[in-house]
């Protein structure tokens, strides 16, 4: 097989299963269309251990009604299928899905927005699609529709992002945030390997703290403690949203630094990809502009 239909059936195949995903969506057999989805809520929290791995969040026993049988189910959720919770408190709420009849392999989402409809694969496809034909049009069709094309594949991919939506969102919520006194009650401690074999430790401190309405969160920092691989026992200041005491922070400035940088690199992404776009067409248009710099 020759390169060039190697490289189109990098974007031909994921081609072909978007179209099957997006016709099973639209025909209602997703897996995720298929499954019961109901609302639990959180009946106990569990701090992870002193020195246990952050992977699975802060696990958490649910309740929630199954309509199949007519009775409610309380079980225990460490990560393992859904998604992670980084803050939890009694009392929280949940979407969870379950295959029908089968409640103990429910997994647990932080909302149910673009889940309900299985249009995760499909998408992820269509991603893998344009990136296949980015590439391929370097190699079959020149570098000038090479670069519109790569230009377009960043254009489009920063259009969709909720990067800007999600800093937006979050600096409101913070701009009333409520101070309350917290406490480090455990590090996690998750070890990595970076590409030269080297080990790389991480430590993420594990706070609870109490809001003015006397609810009790416990929550994952993954970043802002200072040292954090010290930290156990350390009483820390929290800043959080009354609204929503899972956005917090323990310093208000690092997290707008934060959220700026997430905005500079998106609206980078989207000058990275307006400039390719542009010294294709011009390519295309004037074959000899490049000369000079060649």
């Amino acid at each position: 097989m020759d390169v060039e239909r190697l490289l189109g059936l990098w974007w031909v195949v994921p081609g072909g299963l978007a179209v099957v995903g997006y016709a099973c969506s639209l025909g209602g057999v997703t897996r995720v269309q298929r499954a019961v989805w109901v609302t639990a809520r959180v009946v106990e929290v569990h701090a992870p251990g002193h020195g246990e791995s952050k992977r699975g969040g802060v696990p958490v026993t649910v309740a929630f009604w199954d309509p199949g049988r007519g009775r409610e189910w309380r079980l225990r959720h460490a990560g393992k299928r859904g998604h992670v919770v980084d803050a939890a408190w009694v009392g929280r709420e949940f979407p969870v899905r379950f295959p029908r009849g089968r409640p103990g392999r429910f997994s647990l989402m932080l909302d149910s927005a673009g889940e309900t409809r299985g249009l995760g694969g499909p998408n992820c496809a269509v991603v893998l699609m344009l990136l296949g034909l980015a590439v391929q049009a370097f190699f079959v069709w020149g570098y000038e529709v090479g670069l519109v094309c790569v230009g377009g594949f960043l254009m489009l991919g920063g259009a969709f992002s909720r990067d800007i939506a999600s800093a937006r969102a979050r600096g409101a919520l913070l701009a009333g945030a409520v101070a309350v006194p917290g406490r480090v009650v455990a590090v996690t401690r998750d070890v990595y390997t970076d590409g030269e074999g080297g080990e790389i430790v991480n430590h993420a401190p594990v706070v609870v703290f109490t809001t003015l309405e006397g609810v009790q969160v416990t929550a994952l920092s993954r970043d802002g403690i200072p040292e954090p691989r010290k930290s156990l026992g350390r009483e820390v200041r929290i800043h959080y949203a009354p609204s929503d005491p899972a956005v917090f922070t323990h310093d208000l400035e690092h997290d707008r630094r934060e959220r700026a940088a997430a905005v500079r690199f998106l609206l980078g992404v989207w000058a990275a990809g307006a400039a390719a776009m542009a010294a294709g067409v011009v390519s295309l248009e004037y074959p000899t502009v490049w000369d000079a710099f060649i």
